[in-house]
């Protein structure tokens, strides 16, 4: 399965929407890029395996893996990139600004309700990251 992103780029953070098959999903939202570094940067376009991920904090979500430079990066659910992302992507259903957006919780539940078939039945799952 291959899961494509599509950034638009803003100073006040980044923008996109995700696509299977050129379906849209969701939307999506990342801190700014400010070149990758730890905690405050989204992550370098390219391709990334995903995988299956449970805490305590966010519940299952997805772990992007292989980030150059970078470690748990994950796709979980929050609504605000600037307060509320270390780096990580949040799906939502609606954008409502650069880096902020709307229900993300039932974004992620529809993105998890997509992938889990294929990564329980251990099928590889990548996101290609793009502008």
């Amino acid at each position: 399965m291959e899961l494509v992103l599509t950034r638009q780029y803003n100073d006040k953070g980044v923008s996109g929407t995700l696509t299977f098959n050129g379906e849209r999903i969701c939307d999506s939202i990342e801190p700014p890029w400010r070149n990758n570094q730890r905690q405050i940067s989204c992550i370098p376009e390219g391709r990334y395996l995903l995988t299956l991920r449970s805490s305590l904090r966010f519940g299952w979500h997805l772990l992007v893996n292989n980030v150059p430079g970078r470690s748990l990066i994950l796709i979980h659910a929050f609504n605000y990139a600037l307060k509320e992302s270390r780096g990580c992507i949040g799906p939502v259903k609606k954008l409502t600004g650069p880096g902020q957006g709307l229900s993300s919780r039932d974004a992620l539940c529809g993105l998890m309700q997509l992938v889990l078939p294929c990564l329980n039945k251990r099928k590889p799952v990548f996101l290609t990251i793009k502008s």
